[in-house]
């Protein structure tokens, strides 16, 4: 018997709509509505899964690590009616909750008639969260640049897919087990990696980016998932433009990367050959030029940007123009100073997590 049928049995032994959720309030299954219907129910049928708001009010109530039913009342203001919440644990851990909305009838008695069928959710959550874990493990072997290691990899997955690479923090567990379904997570060190559905990775990156208060980088997508390496390689490197750009901070997607594509797989001497062609501007040179370059050479946009008068600005691009020897108005001076100054300020983010 599946997730489905489970519910759909609940709800009809006890005359009560059902929903059944995993442990991070996502809709896994409901029966077919009976009776009144509240907003928080109608969302997250919608929505696939409860707001931080609803879900910060039920976890008041220490569904969490509730051994037995609780019962919660209503509450106007959040549009909740009076509900019993059902943990479905298994072994002692929490894997989700089933969700009754209760007019009064919902006795202990008439509870424990469920009770077979909520054991059996709670089994049925629990394999395939074991599931999931094993799966978490052996990605780490399906996003080997090693081909021979890829090959002895046999993972149901359907594409497209893209890699996300985070940045671990020191004593922080991520809650990776809170992902939503389809997502493969292995947390390693220094790198935590996940494998998600494209449409879904920019999101998922910044939940697991949030969880350690770090920094993330998105491969792009491939549509097949043995292809998932390459997104991999990708995401690593996206993580790194998002450690040391600030505009590109805390989660970076490679096909936003632009110029910095080819700048992070430079090595710190690459970077540093492209940065002495930039060597001679500093401090408010520096920044004056570099914002000049990023828009497009344009004095007005620029000025206002600085928050300075074009005057000022035009003082300060001959300035730079003496110092460096080159010419602000050649296409190519004008490129050779703009990858000077970025692969500088990489460097300099590098430098600073050296120390």
């Amino acid at each position: 018997m599946d997730l489905q049928e489970m519910v759909d049995d609940i709800a009809r032994i006890l005359d009560a709509s059902a929903t059944l959720e995993d442990r991070a309030f996502q809709l896994l299954a409901y029966a077919a509505q009976s009776g009144d219907i509240d907003a928080v129910r109608r969302d997250s049928i919608l929505r696939r899964r409860a707001s931080d708001e609803v879900r910060a009010y039920f976890e008041g109530y220490g569904v969490a690590t509730a051994a037995g039913p609780v019962r919660i009342p209503a509450d106007r203001g959040l549009g909740v009616l009076a509900r019993v919440c059902v943990p479905l644990r298994h072994r002692g851990v929490t894997y989700g909750y089933l969700w009754l909305l209760d007019s009064g009838a919902l006795t202990d008695e008439r509870m424990d008639a469920v009770t077979p069928l909520v054991a059996g959710a709670a089994a049925a959550l629990a394999q395939e969260a074991r599931s999931r874990q094993d799966l978490g493990v052996r990605l780490r072997d399906l996003l080997s640049a090693d081909p021979e290691i890829r090959a002895s990899v046999r993972l149901d997955l359907a594409g497209p897919v893209a890699a996300i690479a985070v940045r671990n923090a020191s004593g922080v567990v991520a809650p990776l087990w809170t992902l939503p379904r389809g997502v493969l997570a292995d947390a390693g060190d220094p790198l935590t990696a996940v494998l998600a559905p494209a449409a879904q990775a920019r999101a998922v990156a910044a939940r697991v980016q949030d969880m350690y208060g770090t920094a993330a980088g998105v491969g792009g997508p491939r549509e097949d998932p043995g292809e998932a390496w390459r997104s991999w390689r990708e995401a690593t490197l996206a993580l790194r433009a998002a450690q040391r750009v600030e505009r590109l901070a805390p989660v970076a997607a490679w096909g936003d990367l632009g110029v910095h594509r080819l700048l992070v797989r430079l090595s710190p001497a690459e970077l540093a050959d492209l940065a002495a062609e930039a060597a001679a501007l500093s401090g408010e040179l520096a920044l004056t030029v570099g914002t000049y370059l990023d828009q497009g050479g344009r004095a007005r946009e620029t000025a206002a940007r600085l928050g300075v008068h074009r005057q000022t600005l035009y003082y300060r691009l001959a300035k730079a123009e003496r110092v460096t020897g080159l010419d602000l108005d050649d296409g190519e001076s004008r490129l050779v100073l703009h990858l000077g100054l970025k692969a500088a300020e990489l460097l300099a983010k590098d430098r600073q997590g050296a120390r």
